[in-house]
């Protein structure tokens, strides 16, 4: 291995370890370094496809970006993807390997998949000069530690000194601090080079105390404090990044405001099995645009737009939006406003839903009967990269000024078009295929797309903001956002605070690395 690694590890879920770990990698990228994100277990709905067509977490696709390099399977061997209940799908390397309970794979899988999730580590060392790991949850789950590869048996594997990182904003960082390092053996301890504390807001002078309290309680020094950094355009590892959806509303205001110049009220439906929520972040950012992530009649009755997104179980979220009269309220909208589907969402709008295979839910559905199409769920996962043109030049019953279409598929099920069914974009993949993409209602009020990362794409999204408000009699949108453009810039802001918030020349030199403050190796980082 000729890569030496550092490795962030936290007190819990959610504490910051993925910005920190894209953060790192895009610090070491800067100085002039070879560095890669390696997350060797990952459980997320939110997944991204390589360059080759396979599914690793959104997460190290994200670090792989900060750190200027093409997202790999290596950097996340095995991604689990809850189904519900206590079973989850895992992929390993970018393929499903199979459905197993948490039992059976706690106590039998991981020691199957840990030669793997080594040479996976070791493609990636080889052609690295730093490799920055995350660990996943926390290091003290003593329940499950005997089988964990996530953090501590891959500080070990890798040799890796590591940054334990409590979150302040949650609230008890010291004691989760002191308590995970407490029930670290001592030799795991003693690769805890020291510790961080996250998302600080406030006054400084009041923490110090409590600071130099913890270094002498433990023997281990503050390497820094991060500041909490609101508007940070970047992915969110899990669900405990959505904003709470159970009791998300329009405020009164919003709602009163009948001036043409309004922003465009869009209404995603957050499913239980929502997956690939990050799909929405570049909407979010567009000023012209009120996106909500809801659970109810009342928001969807009072949207412009509603988007069923993606899910990880389609027959089983259908059922859900059913039990709530989310189903009805989404047909009422999509005679009187607007609806679109991506992927699961689009399954969802056609006309029946089977799975006679069981990979979901063994049997028929019926859809919402929105889209002229049928959808069968089959066991291989379509995973791709595509690009193309939606096959109209409108959309909403509104010209489009840019019909190019990106994104990527990650999808069971194939679908059909009935005998009336006008597909949506014609893709093209990266060896050349062509693909009919989605599908269009007669009245353009409703279409459905596979293409996860859709609206990522400036031009597409833009033109959609801009049909939805023609639709709904709005004036034209007075700014548009440059996504790519915003998304660097988050990327180089979260960098610059870690690297002034940090020790960097003590992390630096865990990896055996000199750190030349100020130093940027040329303009590929930035």
């Amino acid at each position: 291995m000729s890569a030496r690694a550092v490795m962030v590890l936290g007190t819990g879920s959610h504490v910051g370890k993925s910005l920190l770990t894209a953060a790192l990698c895009r610090i070491f990228a800067r100085q002039g370094y070879r560095v890669a994100p390696f997350k060797s277990q990952n459980m997320s709905l939110n997944s991204a496809a390589t360059i080759e067509g396979l599914e690793i977490g959104r997460a190290q696709a994200l670090q792989a970006e900060a750190a200027g390099v093409a997202p790999s399977v290596h950097m996340n061997p095995i991604l689990i993807k809850p189904s519900g209940g206590s079973s989850s799908q895992v992929v390993v390397r970018g393929k499903i390997w199979g459905q197993v309970t948490a039992a059976d794979y706690h106590q039998r899988r991981v020691e199957e998949l840990m030669p793997l999730v080594r040479e996976s580590y070791e493609v990636l060392a080889a052609s690295c000069d730093v490799v920055v790991m995350e660990g996943a949850g926390s290091p003290a789950e003593i329940n499950l530690k005997q089988h964990d590869i996530a953090n501590m048996r891959m500080a070990e594997m890798a040799d890796a000194r590591c940054l334990l990182v409590g979150d302040i904003d949650r609230g008890g960082v010291f004691a989760s601090l002191l308590g995970t390092l407490e029930l670290l053996e001592t030799e795991e301890r003693a690769r805890i080079g020291g510790f961080a504390i996250n998302k600080f807001r406030g006054d400084r002078s009041l923490l110090e105390p409590g600071i130099r309290m913890m270094e002498e309680r433990v023997g281990k020094a503050c390497l820094g404090v991060v500041p909490y950094l609101p508007s940070l355009v970047l992915d969110e590892e899990d669900s405990l990044g959505l904003p709470a959806a159970k009791h998300a509303e329009w405020t009164a205001d919003e709602l009163a405001d009948g001036s043409a110049d309004r922003r465009l009220r869009i209404a995603v439906v957050a499913l239980p099995s929502f997956s690939n929520f990050t799909d929405f972040d570049s909407l979010r950012a567009e000023p012209a645009v009120s996106l909500l992530f809801c659970r109810t009649v009342e928001a969807i009755a009072q949207a412009d737009v509603v988007i069923l997104p993606g899910s990880k179980q389609t027959m089983d979220d259908l059922m859900w939006m059913r039990g709530r009269g989310i189903d009805a309220a989404v047909q009422l909208r999509a005679r009187r406003g607007l609806v679109v589907g991506i992927c699961g969402g689009m399954q969802m709008l056609g006309e029946t839903i089977t799975d006679p295979l069981g990979v979901e839910r063994e049997g028929s559905m019926e859809g919402l009967g929105l889209l002229p199409i049928r959808t069968d769920m089959q066991a291989d996962k379509v995973t791709r990269n595509v690009v193309g043109k939606m096959a109209g030049a409108s959309l909403f019953g509104h010209a489009v000024a840019e019909r190019r279409v990106a994104g990527y598929e990650i999808h069971i099920g194939e679908t059909m078009y009935l005998s009336e069914g006008s597909h949506f974009a014609r893709l093209s993949t990266r060896d050349g295929a062509s693909i009919e993409d989605g599908c269009v209602s007669a009245d353009e009020r409703v279409f459905g797309t596979y293409l996860h990362g859709i609206f990522d794409e400036d031009g597409f999204r833009h033109d959609f903001i801009r049909a939805g408000r023609a639709f709904h009699g709005l004036n034209g949108p007075g700014e548009l956002y440059d996504w790519k453009q915003l998304r660097e810039e988050s990327l180089n802001r979260l960098a610059d605070e870690v690297e002034c918030a940090l020790d960097m020349e003590t992390i630096f030199g865990w990896a055996g690395v000199a750190y030349r403050r100020g130093f940027v190796a040329g303009d590929a980082a930035r």
